[in-house]
């Protein structure tokens, strides 16, 4: 009989478990790690390798398969998805596999760490995602330099702050990272804030920006709301707020206090680029697949945000680095799409989690 592949160039084509024990053994390896549905085939790997008599016969071992929720793992899943273009490839940041785990931002001491939180068993268990976010949160909050970025901008006029002035602030790159040092951070009379930071009729317990609430610009002054303008559909379009440079960021004052703290981004400086948040592709909660066996997708597991600013130290970004976007979340430069001129960023995961490890 031909082999439908290779035709009749081996004389031989031996089964998985004959070819299994031979080639751990010629390869040295100690410990053959297995999943339990393999645990009916130890007998022969270990006759196999025990009637050649190797010197230092490998050994196998079985573990039971870790299932994380919220996630796709099926080969047949996955090649689906990208066939019908829901995800972008193998490597889509949705995913868990070790190219797309990279491309999302995870780092191998993450990932290290979720294994050891995890465990070894021999029954069949599953963790929650969450406790792979914390993971990556624990690894990068404390070497990972913080960057102001807006990811839905709203510009900001300074109606008292003068017209062609500039001021670079001295901004420390990591509180509990003193070695990352610091880094100049422009200030210019229009800025953008993220639209959460502002409402024309807050609740109670609303510390941000509102008209005649005062706040501070983080690592600047203090801004009071005086005006805003909106369109013809309603939307706030332009805040006006006056600042009061003696409450300059370092300078020691101490006159009065405010109980919110804001970032911004440079309307001059700031650098425009793509962001791009993840969810979860499926949720296990209302059902992991519909009744015709397809997967139960989540239609938000991405949104793409293509007009925010970052201020502008991210300019010389290159793939694969990783910050904190303060009061975001983590975030990676996207190594297959983001380009000099168009960069974009991936959110690894948010900066809130309801999640503890147990001790």
């Amino acid at each position: 009989m031909t082999h439908h592949n290779t035709g009749d160039k081996w004389c031989i084509y031996p089964m998985y478990d004959f070819a299994h024990p031979i080639e751990d053994a010629i390869e040295g390896v100690t410990h053959s790690i297995c999943t339990l549905e393999f645990e009916d085939h130890r007998p022969l790997y270990d006759w196999v390798v025990r009637e050649l008599e190797y010197p230092n016969p490998p050994r196998q071992i079985e573990f039971a398969k870790l299932y994380v929720t919220n996630v796709v793992t099926g080969k047949r899943y996955i090649k689906q998805l990208v066939e019908d273009g829901i995800v972008d490839g193998w490597d889509d940041p949705r995913l868990v596999s070790i190219a797309a785990l990279r491309r999302r931002g995870f780092t191998p001491e993450s990932i290290k760490m979720f294994v050891e939180l995890c465990g070894i068993s021999k029954s069949n268990s599953s963790v929650d995602y969450a406790m792979l976010e914390y993971c990556i949160r624990e690894d990068l909050k404390a070497k990972k330099p913080r960057l102001m970025a807006v990811l839905d901008p709203i510009k900001v006029i300074i109606d008292n702050y003068p017209e062609d002035q500039v001021e670079w602030f001295d901004v420390v790159n990591n509180v509990e990272c003193p070695e990352l040092g610091t880094r100049k951070v422009p200030f210019c009379k229009e800025i953008y804030i993220d639209r959460d930071d502002f409402m024309e009729e807050p609740p109670k317990k609303y510390f941000r920006l509102f008209p005649g609430n005062e706040v501070r610009l983080m690592n600047a002054y203090f801004v009071k709301c005086v005006d805003y303008k909106k369109d013809e559909n309603g939307k706030v379009t332009e805040i006006h707020v006056t600042y009061d440079p003696e409450t300059r960021s370092g300078s020691g004052f101490t006159g009065r206090k405010v109980k919110g703290t804001i970032h911004w981004v440079s309307a001059r400086h700031g650098v425009k680029s793509e962001v791009r948040l993840y969810e979860n592709i499926v949720d296990e909660e209302k059902g992991k697949l519909n009744e015709d066996g397809t997967l139960n997708l989540n239609p938000n597991s991405k949104t793409v945000l293509t007009d925010c600013y970052v201020e502008p130290n991210i300019a010389d970004v290159k793939p694969e680095d990783k910050f904190q976007f303060v009061r975001q979340g983590y975030f990676c430069c996207d190594a297959k799409d983001s380009t000099e001129d168009h960069l974009v960023f991936n959110r690894i995961v948010s900066l809130k989690s309801s999640y503890k490890p147990k001790k």
